[in-house]
């Protein structure tokens, strides 16, 4: 794995397996998401071994994800697998 855009599912997830990611990630919480807590999401965040990550956070709640962030996504990605 070269990259990663993860975030929204972090419920199952766990600071020893996030601590094992060291690819660039850019990573997604929905500020009002009724599925994962903030606060869960922003400490998955956190443990995140990688030393290029960045953080998108936007209201609403979990499906609620803003177009630019599908953009954002593939912007990422083309910069670090093209």
């Amino acid at each position: 794995m070269r990259a990663a855009v993860l975030g929204l599912g972090g419920v199952g997830a766990s600071a020893e397996a996030a601590a094992r990611i060291t690819v660039p990630v850019e990573f997604l919480v929905q500020w009002d998401d009724e599925r994962v807590p903030r606060a869960q999401s922003l400490a998955l965040f956190d443990a995140l071994g990688s030393a290029e990550k960045t953080l998108h956070a936007h209201p609403g709640k979990h499906g609620e994800i803003p177009a630019v962030e599908w953009e954002s996504t593939l912007k990422f990605f083309a910069r670090h697998l093209g």
